[in-house]
C-alpha cells in the first residue's frame, strides 16, 4: 500500500523523465535540467467517450528563467496525434540533454 502512495506522489514518468499535464498543456522533462518539452493539444475529436488529440504542437525549450519565453524555444513542430508527438518529444529531449543540440 505504501508503494502505491509513493508512486502516486511521484507522478507519471515516460522513458525516465517526468510527465505533467495542466489543462491542454503537457510538460515532459524536469525544470532542473537544461531543456524541457512543452506540448499543447490544439484540437481534439470525440472517439466514443474520450477526447482524442488530432493536432499537437511540440516545443523543445530551454529552462533558463532569465530568457523571454520566445527566446527559450529551440525547436518546434506539429503532429497529428499524441503518440507521434510523444515519440518526437522523447527523441528531442534525449538528444538535447546529451548535448547534441545547439
Amino acid at each position: 500500500m505504501a508503494e502505491t502512495n509513493a508512486a502516486k506522489a511521484e507522478g507519471l514518468n515516460y522513458k525516465g523523465h517526468p510527465l505533467r499535464r495542466i489543462d491542454n498543456l503537457i510538460y515532459y522533462g524536469s525544470m532542473s535540467d537544461k531543456y524541457i518539452i512543452m506540448m499543447q493539444v490544439l484540437s481534439t475529436k470525440k472517439e466514443q467517450d474520450l477526447d482524442v488529440a488530432t493536432k499537437v504542437s511540440i516545443q523543445l525549450q530551454l529552462t533558463d528563467a532569465s530568457l523571454r519565453s520566445r527566446d527559450r524555444v529551440v525547436k518546434k513542430s506539429e503532429k497529428d496525434n499524441l503518440y507521434d508527438a510523444m515519440d518526437i518529444a522523447a527523441i528531442w529531449l534525449e538528444r538535447a540533454l546529451a548535448g547534441k543540440e545547439k
